[in-house]
């Protein structure tokens, strides 16, 4: 035998190794983009989503409110100019004064304006900008929360959907079992024809709820990527195990009624204060306001046929709105006080819904927890009863009918078992929403 250490079939071995190597790690890489955890699609719809760019714009909106507002602490400065040119005298000759007349003429001028006083609109004007910019910072985390929210809603309903395929598939695996051994049976001449006939009619129904929940899966799938912002494949599958849960009585403490730190509470106390601010802007109408000034002009020509003047004067200004003191003003004020009793009795309907809808996620969760463990129990008693109906159905003492209607029922445990376990997700993401318990990087640097 003669070996030949080529280069050429050297260089064609590595070629041939680095390929396999390129396939083996782009299929692993491949195997990889079709699961997706829960960390990673909330990271994911983060980044994605269009609700949190508008919160963050809505701050940028806040602050150039908050510096035109600024603005008004600084004087009004104008400036302008006006040119004459007329093709006949503008200002006819004058003799001994005018000889020559007057044909064109500029005038330039700036005046700035500074007001002391204005009833306190303009630093009420100021507290509002303050206060709407700690609004859409709230906003901005609301939003924040909201999409983390709906996000686990949407992974788990699609964890729900493939775990009840899984259900599905074992059933139909153990129907397809039943089948073939009735068969055997009929072919022996141990059964009837219409035994047969009942598990075929039994699996072609699992057959046709498989093909609905895999259709279901799809949409659920492409309803997720397209909210967190990944890109659609019908084989992704979202990467979710189900553990021992926690009680919820020994993970989290019993939510405080007294809402401190809730931003929908620090919303409704701020919708009070700018109901207030804005009282106080209306009666700033009536009262006088007081400004200072100067300017200072330039009257000349442009020919030079009169000689430039320059000349600057101070002067002060007090409004006094008499007749808003009777008219639409005092109607104004009336409408804001009246507005502010409206937003005051809002605000006790929201902190009562509030204190309501945070108790009932609390019992919610509770709940929940105990479905896990009923259908925990039922799960166990349903597969426990099915074997005892195969053993007795192969033994002889009992019939198929029964033997179906236990493995219907140990399929509904075992579905029953994947509902109770999403469920408890669903209630988990609720009440850490309702009580404002979700934290994220993005939330802190909207501090």
């Amino acid at each position: 035998m003669i070996y030949i250490n080529s280069p050429f079939l050297i260089l064609k071995k590595a070629s041939g190794l680095t390929l396999i190597a390129m396939l083996f790690f782009s299929l692993n890489s491949l195997l990889a983009q079709q699961t997706i955890s829960l960390e990673a699609s909330k990271e994911a719809a983060l980044k994605h989503s269009n609700a949190i760019k508008n919160g963050l714009l809505t701050i940028e909106k806040s602050k150039a409110f908050k510096r035109e507002m600024i603005a008004n602490y600084f004087p009004n400065v104008e400036a302008t100019a006006i040119g004459l040119y007329g093709p006949g005298d503008i200002i006819s000759p004058i003799e001994g004064f005018l000889p020559n007349g007057i044909d064109n003429l500029y005038n330039a001028s700036a005046m700035a304006t500074e007001v002391i006083y204005a009833g306190g609109k303009i630093k009420n004007s100021n507290a509002l900008a303050d206060l709407q910019m700690e609004t859409s910072k709230i906003r901005a985390g609301q939003a924040v929360d909201s999409v983390l929210l709906v996000t686990e809603q949407k992974f788990w309903q699609l964890v729900q959907l493939q775990e009840q395929q899984k259900v599905l598939e074992t059933n139909e695996d153990y129907l397809n079992e039943l089948l073939k051994q009735q068969e055997d049976l009929l072919e022996a001449g141990l059964i009837a024809k219409n035994q047969l006939l009942q598990v075929k009619v039994n699996r072609s129904e699992l057959l046709l709820n498989k093909s609905k929940l895999e259709n279901m899966r799809k949409l659920a799938l492409l309803d997720f990527s397209l909210y967190v912002g990944v890109s659609y494949s019908p084989e992704m599958r979202a990467d979710a195990d189900f553990e021992n849960m926690t009680p919820p009585e020994l993970k989290y403490t019993k939510p405080d009624l007294n809402l401190s730190g809730n931003s929908n509470y620090e919303l409704l106390e701020k919708s009070i204060t700018a109901s207030k601010l804005r009282t106080k802007m209306a009666k700033a109408d009536l009262l006088p306001s007081l400004a200072v000034g100067f300017t200072a002009f330039e009257l000349g020509s442009f020919d030079n046929s009169i000689e430039s003047q320059f000349s600057g004067l101070a002067f002060g200004t007090l409004s006094i709105p008499i007749s808003d003191w009777w008219g639409s003003g005092k109607q104004k004020v009336k409408q804001e006080k009246i507005q502010e009793e409206i937003v005051q009795n809002n605000r006790n309907d929201g902190i009562d819904q509030l204190k309501v809808a945070i108790t009932q996620s609390w019992y919610d969760l509770l709940d929940a927890h105990e479905q896990i463990q009923y259908a925990l129990e039922n799960i166990a008693l349903a597969e426990e009863n099915l074997k005892v109906y195969r053993d007795n159905y192969d033994s002889g003492l009992s019939n198929l009918t029964d033997l179906l209607d236990s493995q219907a029922m140990a399929q509904k445990a075992q579905s029953n078992l994947i509902n109770a376990y999403t469920n408890y997700e669903n209630k988990e993401i609720t009440f850490l929403y309702r009580t404002d318990r979700l934290n994220t990087p993005i939330k802190e640097d909207l501090e």
